[in-house]
C-alpha cells in the first residue's frame, strides 16, 4: 500500500483529529468530506450515506454554494458510480467519469466533473457510505486521471477512519435516542402522578356535593363549582401530556423554548412553584445545548424529589463571555464539601462531567436547611 509523503503527514493528521472531534452525525460527515476535499486538493467532494430505499439517507457535498445545491435538486439514487461503491464495494478511479459506461447523466444545475476518486466506507463486511472527490487541481496528464495511486491509498485511510467516526455517530445518536426516552418515561410518570392526584379530588370533590345536594344546596353548589375548576385543571394537566410526550424538541425549538415548556409542565405537575427566566441568549452548538438541558433536568430532579422545596427557579443568561445556567432552590439543602468527598451523589458527578465535556464548569453551593444553587457556566463566542 502507498504512504503519503512525509510533507503530508500534518495535513493528513489534522484531517483525522478533526474526524475525532465530533459526535454530531451531520458534523462528523461535513468534517470527512471538508478533509478530504482539503487534502487531495479536489473541487468537489462528497458523501452519501444510503437507506434501504434505493437511494440517501443522507447526502453531504463540499464545494458545491448552497445556491447550487439547492439548484441541483433532489439526492441522488443509488445508481451508475455511485451503485458501484456500495454494492462492488471497490474503489473507483476514473480519468473521466462522463465516459465510463455507466454514467447515467446529471441534473442540469449539476457542476461538470471529469476526474474521479471514489472508496466505499465499510464497518466490517457492511458499506456504510461512499466518500468521493472530483476535478484534482492541476495540471493533467496526458491521457490519464489526476487522481494517483497515493491519492486512492490517502483516501482508503481516511476512509477507514471515516467508517469509525460514522459508527461512533450512529452509537452517540442511539445514546441519545435511550436518553431521550428515559426523559420521556420518567415525564410521563410525573404527569401521570398530577392527573390521578386532580381526578382523586375530583372524585372526592364529587362526592361530597351529592351527599349535600339534599341537606344543604348551597354547600352542594360550592361542591359543584370545585368539581368544574378540579376537571378544568385536569384537562390541562391532559392536553400537557399530549404536548410533552412528543420526541424532545431541542433541535427544532433550541435551548430556550425546550426548557420553558418542560418547566411549565413541572410546575403543573408539581406542589413546588417552579419557574424560567432567559436573558440575552443566543444559540448554542448542539453539544452544549445538549449538556445544559441535562445538567437542568438532573438539577431539577433533586429539588423536585428530594429538597422539599417549595420554590425551585431556573435562570439561563448570557454574560460578557459566557453563558450562564443557575438553578436555585429553597430546598433542605446539604453539606456540599460532604459530598465532594464521597464523590457520588445526586448526580453531581454527572453533571460535571457533562459541564466539562463542553468545556464549561459546574459549582455547587449548599448548605443544610439553606437550599441549593447548582450553577453551569459555558464560554460564549
Amino acid at each position: 500500500m502507498s504512504h503519503p509523503p512525509p510533507s503530508g503527514l500534518a495535513a493528513v493528521s489534522a484531517a483525522l483529529l478533526a474526524m475525532s472531534r465530533h459526535l454530531e452525525m451531520r458534523d462528523v460527515l461535513k468534517t470527512i468530506v471538508s478533509s478530504a476535499r482539503e487534502l487531495l486538493d479536489a473541487e468537489y467532494a462528497a458523501l452519501g450515506v444510503p437507506d434501504d430505499h434505493g437511494g440517501f439517507a443522507q447526502f453531504v457535498v463540499d464545494g458545491v454554494s448552497d445556491e447550487q445545491w439547492k439548484a441541483i435538486g433532489p439526492l441522488p439514487r443509488q445508481h451508475g458510480i455511485l451503485a458501484a461503491m456500495l454494492h462492488e464495494a471497490k474503489p473507483q478511479r476514473l480519468a473521466d467519469v462522463r465516459e465510463d459506461p455507466r454514467f447515467e447523466g446529471w441534473p442540469d444545475a449539476h457542476p461538470d466533473m471529469s476526474d474521479f476518486l471514489g472508496l466505499p466506507i465499510q464497518d466490517g463486511d457492511e458499506t456504510i457510505g461512499a466518500l468521493f472527490l472530483a476535478n484534482k487541481r492541476g495540471p493533467r496528464p496526458s491521457g490519464g486521471c489526476n487522481f494517483t495511486e497515493e491519492d486512492e491509498a490517502l483516501l482508503g485511510i481516511l476512509a477507514q477512519h471515516a467508517a469509525i467516526a460514522l459508527t461512533n455517530a450512529r452509537l452517540y445518536e442511539r445514546s441519545r435516542e435511550l436518553t431521550i426516552a428515559e426523559e420521556r418515561s420518567r415525564l410521563a410518570h410525573e404527569l401521570h402522578d398530577a392527573v390521578s392526584q386532580k381526578l382523586f379530588s375530583l372524585r372526592l370533590t364529587a362526592q361530597a356535593a351529592a351527599a349535600l345536594v339534599d341537606r344543604d344546596p348551597a354547600r352542594a353548589k360550592g361542591e359543584l363549582q370545585q368539581v368544574a375548576a378540579l376537571a378544568g385543571e385536569a384537562v390541562d394537566e391532559l392536553r400537557a401530556a399530549v404536548v410533552e410526550l412528543r420526541p424532545a424538541a431541542l433541535d427544532e425549538d433550541g435551548l430556550v423554548a425546550t426548557l420553558r415548556t418542560q418547566i411549565q409542565v413541572l410546575d403543573r405537575a408539581h406542589s413546588a412553584r417552579v419557574t424560567f427566566e432567559s436573558a440575552g441568549v443566543r444559540a448554542l452548538p448542539a453539544a452544549q445545548e445538549e449538556a445544559m438541558l441535562r445538567v437542568t433536568q438532573e438539577a431539577l430532579h433533586n429539588a423536585l424529589r428530594h429538597s422539599g422545596a417549595g420554590e425551585v427557579a431556573v435562570t439561563l443568561a448570557r454574560q460578557t463571555t459566557t453563558t450562564v445556567l443557575r438553578i436555585t432552590d429553597d430546598g433542605c439543602g446539604f453539606d456540599a464539601h460532604a459530598v465532594r468527598r464521597a464523590g457520588r451523589h445526586l448526580g453531581l458527578v454527572s453533571m460535571r462531567h457533562r459541564a466539562g465535556g463542553v468545556g464549561g464548569r459546574l459549582t455547587v453551593a449548599s448548605e443544610p436547611g439553606k437550599g441549593t444553587t447548582i450553577q453551569m457556566e459555558i464560554p460564549s463566542g
